[in-house]
């Protein structure tokens, strides 16, 4: 594998957006304004974007769109906050949100490409729009299913017994054989702040444990910043505890409208956070895509981000 990051760069345009629902959303474009117009969808949901996230691109090559979602990153208003409304926070609102954005800035077709809660809603949005996606590239596979969700936050407990007691140690003892991202968003809209903090502090070390089986794995720094800590639970138990606002299957059973689009799907085997069956499965029903399965990777390292430019690259070439 040759690609490398790009070097760091800035934007050389950026700006606030105003969405429906009160919600203005940050936006900054990179690279070459006459470049290819490739969409990057950042994980979480709620973790936001990095400036890391602009290394993915050739700045020769592409025009780059990143943006954070509703309620995190430099968006507004922050979801941080018990009293920010999170019923106009789902997932078809960030679709709309995705098309709104996309006319703002005067593209037509576009790339997407997304890692992680990214890659869920990348599919959703290209199933919606295909006309408006000329290929994607994906990584650390997820559909946004009930059964990712039990796995990630109970079945994981098989491995970590001892860290996931402590992790659902903070529910109600009546609320812990039922849906934990849930019985936590409850806690982490409590009106006693100490009781929010402690929720969201629990809820980044389990994050932090089920990612550790990777080679090379090192804790994450960014859950050491209680403001992000704030913003990310809050909004991914937002999610999760709502099946990430999708019917039953509902990306499985769209994947026939994706026929047409070309596609690159990056896995970690070591990736026990998201077992590698979702992206075979995904893979299987779209016979546009080409499934990369890393050996040394788990929901990242191993190569993971070389292996995502070289995807970019791949594709840039081909259409």
């Amino acid at each position: 594998m040759t690609a490398v990051l790009y070097p760091p760069v800035e934007p050389y345009e950026s700006g606030l957006l105003e969405v429906a629902d009160g919600q203005s959303l940050y936006w900054e474009t990179v690279g070459n304004p006459a470049g290819i117009p490739v969409l990057y969808l950042h994980g979480g949901p709620g973790s936001g974007c990095t400036v890391g996230a602009r290394r993915f691109f050739d700045p020769e090559v592409f025009r780059a769109v990143l943006f954070d979602q509703r309620g995190c990153g430099r968006s507004l208003p922050l979801a941080s906050s018990p009293d920010v409304d999170l019923t106009v926070n789902t997932t078809a609102h960030i679709v709309e949100d995705i098309e709104r954005l996309r006319g703002h800035l005067g593209i037509e077709r576009w790339i997407v490409t997304g890692l992680s809660w990214g890659v869920s809603l990348g599919l959703v949005y290209a199933q919606a729009f295909p006309a408006r996606v000329q290929a994607m590239a994906l990584g650390a596979i997820t559909g946004g299913t009930r059964v990712e969700i039990e796995w990630i936050t109970r079945a994981m407990g098989r491995v970590f017994p001892r860290e996931w007691e402590e992790f659902v140690a903070p529910l109600p003892v009546d609320e812990r054989d039922g849906n934990l991202p849930a019985a936590y968003a409850r806690l982490l809209a409590d009106p006693d702040p100490v009781v929010r903090e402690n929720a969201a502090l629990q809820w980044c070390r389990w994050e932090d444990v089920h990612v550790s089986l990777m080679p090379g794995w090192t804790p994450s720094v960014r859950y050491q910043n209680p403001d992000f800590r704030r913003v990310m639970t809050r909004l991914v138990t937002h999610y999760w505890g709502n099946d990430c606002f999708l019917a039953p299957n509902q990306i499985l059973d769209g994947m026939d409208r994706l026929a047409e689009i070309p596609a690159i799907l990056v896995h970690g085997r070591y990736d026990i956070s998201g077992p590698l069956d979702t992206a075979w499965t995904i893979h299987q029903r779209w016979p546009g895509s080409q499934l990369v399965v890393l050996d040394d990777a788990g929901h990242g390292g191993g190569g993971f981000n070389e292996a995502i430019v070289e995807a970019l690259n791949s594709l840039a070439h081909s259409i």
